[in-house]
């Protein structure tokens, strides 16, 4: 047997599991360790040992090579679980499992029972499901269960959080690669001008033109690999044959793509797929085209979408490691040296940017809210909070307990949206959530999920009939696994397949907006669009099964008409009459209507005749929210003052302009009865609706410590302005003979910004202490003002005179 890295190290990890049950595993790519570990420990533990994989290829293949390192068939000692198929027997220890076989297991057997290890490989992947199961497997070896060993693996995963989690679980570390690997890089980016399929096929071609041996490309999905494989038809050496990898194709084909070629080379162009688990024969040379494809799910919409983006650098040493499996390798980058510091270290876990509401479903069966789970990375509230939300307008949940119809949904291996479709539509739905849970079997043809019903019951009838070729292998998937859903039900009903859409997306059925474009709004409140010329974009009314996802207005890739009586039937105790009074922005008034609503569609609308005061007020009061307060010049001052003594630390409301808009509804709603227009809400004097929004003592307290007016040494009232840093008034200079103190207001006394006037009405000083210029600059005042205004008294001492507003007399 050929002696791997790995085998240096498993002496330790045997050590490990032996004194503490438990251990983390750091190894690179090519090490050995996917079919090594489970083997050493099989004589370590008691019972079998089930080792987790994130694919149901690396599964299959990981069993077949253990199992031929045996010198057995699979089933034996070695078998595998996977969805749909399954090769154990009685006398297998080593079951390598896909992660949501897993889950099901504990669900259905808390104790694991016969179980005596559990490997979490390739874990740095961060796998929603192999999240899960780390946390189950945790609670269950703490509670139920203190034999049960607990492995992870991983190649670039961080692995001291893992071992802190593990309560400090040993850390094993094997060194090295099997094979060195040479790392090329561009000496150039990329002209931006050129698309990445080209890109990426002239460095195929320089690479094959460069090196010998096998060539493994990665890309980020079958479009990219299929438009790489045509641009590369007839520009590589004779001797290199083409080899699709992805994860949608027949097993068939992706055994043809890892085992050894019969003649010459072959490029494998493969999606992430082929980072990790896998040893495919022959590769010697990795070219990476840099971008990894991911689900994103934005809780806000509750949709999600496929985004393509950089790799991270984890990811690379991943890709990287391939070129080292076999043989010394060289790994091409499609992106420069200097560029690689720009990439992520890791790529997100699934658990921070996926869809939770399988999540939320197991954890309600576990009897968890998440919270007392030992999780490496805690999932989302908000995310988490949307997926109990749909669980609950499902009928699955109450509070964080499943129902019977919740308890139901859980057994099925589907999405709780297809489940629930397929628990009230009987053994009819089974294709259509077959088809929903797998990828489009007709790229290219318009959004009519009926298309795609047809093409799935009859393929050779519909291409016969269509120009759009079912994908076979995706077809074949989705028929196989229909026929295994069809027997989870044991009843049928009547229901058209739109009406069973409906029921999975009650939160996507689509009304048609007015205008040319075809816009929906949709029952959940967000929107879709449909292309433009396709044939659905004419319906009333739809229901948009799969979108792009976008968070904005997303764009529908499938979906179906549906009728308005469908609608009814099915969900007759959601549809309400609503009594709406609401300001309408592009008319500028209040509009008082009665609707009947699903959700966000309005099905019927009428005019609102006899709307009460009150709901036309409330009404008005949207539209001063958009519009904004109307304040009057009094209404200004009398904000100041207030706001100036709340500042102060009086104990009065802040009055500042959020503030009150954010309290509208306490003290203006009551004056906004008869308002219906925006002209009426301008014109308004909010004065006295300010002042009701004090009580009496408050009005006292404002008109003693900031009040509107200061009283002259001659018994005038003049206006204070409050609108500027300090309070002031304007006074002719000679009205303020005899006064020795600065007036102030306000409970610190603050003083008054005081603009002193010439006769004339022009500043000549502005002061905040009277006395102070009395005994400094107005003397230079005196003899400047003297001279302009003659007639006028200018005594020398002017605390002691008297004020007056008139001239001296004559003579």
């Amino acid at each position: 047997m050929t002696r791997l890295p790995i085998d240096t190290v498993l002496p330790e990890l045997q050590q490990a599991i032996a004194r503490e049950g438990r251990a983390v595993l750091m190894a690179p790519p090519g090490a050995g360790k996917t079919t090594r570990v489970p083997l050493a420990l099989m004589d370590q533990v008691k019972g079998r040992i089930l080792m987790l994989e994130p694919r149901r290829l690396a599964a299959r293949a990981a069993a077949e090579r253990m199992a031929d390192t045996l010198g057995e068939t699979v089933g034996q000692t070695v078998g595998y679980r996977i969805r749909g198929e399954a090769k154990v027997s009685k006398t297998t220890r080593i079951e390598v499992v896909t992660e949501g076989i897993l889950t099901r297991m504990i669900q259905s057997d808390p104790e694991l029972s016969g179980v005596g290890c559990v490997i979490f490989d390739e874990f740095h992947e961060r796998s929603l499901n192999a999240d899960l199961g780390l946390a189950l497997v945790w609670e269950v070896r703490g509670a139920l269960r203190d034999d049960l060993a607990v492995v992870v693996m991983s190649a670039t995963l961080d692995a001291g959080p893992v071992a802190a989690m593990l309560e400090d679980a040993p850390v094993v570390v094997s060194e090295g690669r099997a094979f060195p690997v040479e790392t090329r890089w561009l000496d150039r980016p990329v002209d931006r001008t050129m698309r990445f399929e080209p890109a990426l096929a002239g460095l195929i071609e320089q690479a094959a033109a460069e090196t010998t041996g096998s060539i493994l490309a990665f890309l980020p999905g079958e479009g990219e690999i299929r438009r790489v494989e045509g641009l590369l038809a007839g520009r590589l050496p004779a001797d290199v044959t083409i080899r699709p990898l992805f994860g949608a194709m027949e097993f068939a084909a992706q055994r043809a793509a890892i085992e050894p070629a019969k003649t010459g080379r072959k490029l494998v162009l493969a999606t992430s797929i082929a980072e990790t688990s896998l040893t495919i024969q022959d590769v010697r040379v990795v070219i990476d085209g840099g971008r990894a494809r991911r689900m994103r799910f934005d809780a806000g919409s509750g949709m999600a979408r496929l985004v393509t983006e950089p790799v991270s650098r984890a990811e690379a040493e991943q890709r990287r490691g391939r070129a080292g499996r076999v043989a010394e390798g060289i790994c091409y980058r499609l992106w420069t040296k200097g560029a690689e510091g720009a990439l992520p270290a890791f790529p997100p876990a699934e658990i921070e940017v996926a869809d939770l509401s399988g999540l939320a479903l197991e954890l309600a069966q576990w009897g968890s809210d998440g919270s007392d789970l030992a999780f490496l990375t805690p999932p989302p509230a908000p995310a988490l909070a949307e997926a109990r939300s749909l669980l609950e307008g499902l009928g699955a949940l109450e509070g964080i307990s499943l129902t019977p119809h919740g308890q139901a949904l859980a057994r099925l291996p589907l999405h709780p949206r297809l489940g629930h479709m397929l628990l009230k539509a009987g053994k009819g739905a089974a294709d259509l959530a077959a088809l929903l849970a797998e990828r489009d079997p007709l790229r290219g043809a318009p959004a009519d999920l009926t298309l795609r019903l047809k093409a799935v019951r009859d393929p050779k009838g519909f291409a016969a009939d269509h120009p759009w070729q079912p994908h076979r292998g995706t077809v074949e998937r989705i028929r196989q696994e229909a026929r295994r859903l069809a027997k989870m039900v044991d009843h049928s009903t009547a229901l058209e397949p739109a009406e069973m859409a409906a029921l999975a997306y009650p939160d996507r059925v689509g009304l048609r907006r007015s205008g040319d474009q075809p816009r929906y709004v949709l029952s959940g409140g967000k929107g879709v669009q449909v292309a433009d010329g396709d044939p659905l974009g004419s319906a009333r009314l739809i229901v948009a099964t799969d979108t792009n996802g976008d968070p904005r207005e997303a764009m529908l890739r499938q979906g179906t008409q549906i009728s308005e009586a469908q609608i009814r039937g099915l969900f007759s105790e959601k549809i309400q009459w609503v009594d709406l009074c609401e300001w309408s922005r592009r008319e500028g008034r209040v509009v008082a209507r009665k609707q009947e609503r699903f959700g966000a569609l309005v099905l019927d609308d009428r005019i609102w005749k006899d709307a009460p005061r009150e709901a036309i007020a409330r009404g008005a009061l949207d539209g001063i929210r958009q519009i904004g307060l109307p304040f009057s010049d009094a209404a200004r001052r009398f904000q100041a003052r207030v706001q100036l003594l709340h500042q102060e630390g009086a104990e009065l409301p802040a009055f500042d302009d959020a503030s009150l808009m954010e309290r509208a509804e306490d003290w203006l709603l009551p004056y906004l009865g008869g308002k219906r227009t925006e002209s009426d809400l301008r014109k308004m004097d909010i004065t006295d609706a300010l002042r009701g929004h004090l009580d009496w003592e408050q009005l006292q307290l404002v008109d003693r410590l900031a009040p509107a007016h200061f009283e002259t040494p001659l018994g005038r009232r003049v206006p204070i302005d409050y609108s500027g840093e300090h309070p002031g008034i304007e006074i002719r200079l000679q009205e303020m003979f005899g006064v020795t103190a600065h007036p102030s207001i306000g409970p610190k006394r603050l003083p008054l910004r005081v603009t002193l006037l010439s006769p004339g009405h022009k500043p000549i000083q502005v002061t905040l202490d009277i006395p102070g210029f009395w005994d400094g600059s107005y003397a230079d005042v005196r003899k400047d003002m003297r001279g302009r205004y003659p007639k006028h008294p200018w005594p020398e001492n002017p605390r002691e005179a008297d004020p007056t507003l008139r001239a001296k007399p004559r003579n």
